[in-house]
């Protein structure tokens, strides 16, 4: 299966579906942070490339329900919001079979102006990880997630990183077991 990574520059996604023998591309602005193929650069140049599987993983900034007060408090933020909705629509709207996006909780506005709710929400705590990461997925031609081990520890350990240049990216790579349920459970239809 051909499988696209958008907006992933960790690499983990991608080495998870290329593990069961996938020919599975990320793709990113940034380069990857671990060897394997890789396109750096818009998604929009290679997404209609015969793609069977596309998962992505667009930016949050101006769409997630954290950030909601800054479309009051910060100008120009209202019509960044309705940018990044835009390339939400063109993302599920992309002429691929199978397609998840990921993507924190969002607010209304974003849910309005992408048209479309999310289908699932799933924690890190569902796949083998002790912590508390509410993620949203966005699904086309495929089934909803399923759990692979539920374990107890919740933390939020996502949520208390400090401040500091490396923080979005910290906050934004995939837990590895996520990967793994993506991959074993979307991987074989």
């Amino acid at each position: 299966m051909r499988v696209l990574i958008a907006c992933e520059f960790s690499g983990i996604v991608r080495d998870a579906f290329r593990r069961r023998g996938h020919d599975a591309v990320s793709c990113d602005l940034l380069p990857t942070e671990a060897p394997g193929p890789h396109y750096c650069g818009d998604m929009f140049d290679i997404i209609d490339d015969g793609w069977d599987l596309m998962i992505a993983h667009d930016p949050c900034t101006y769409q997630c329900n954290s950030g909601v007060r800054w479309l009051y408090e910060i100008p120009g933020r209202w019509e960044q919001l309705k940018k990044s909705c835009e390339m939400t629509r063109r993302i599920l709207d992309a002429d691929i079979q199978k397609i998840a996006r990921e993507n924190p909780v969002p607010h209304k506005y974003a849910v309005q102006l992408i048209g479309k709710k999310y289908d699932q929400i799933i924690q890190p705590w569902m796949f083998g990880h002790g912590e508390t990461k509410a993620t949203c997925l966005w699904l086309k031609g495929l089934p909803k997630l399923m759990p692979t081990n539920i374990v107890s520890g919740r933390e939020a350990r996502i949520y208390k990183i400090p401040p500091g240049p490396d923080r979005w990216k910290n906050r934004s790579r995939t837990y590895l077991n996520i990967a793994e349920a993506m991959a074993e459970q979307w991987g074989v239809l």
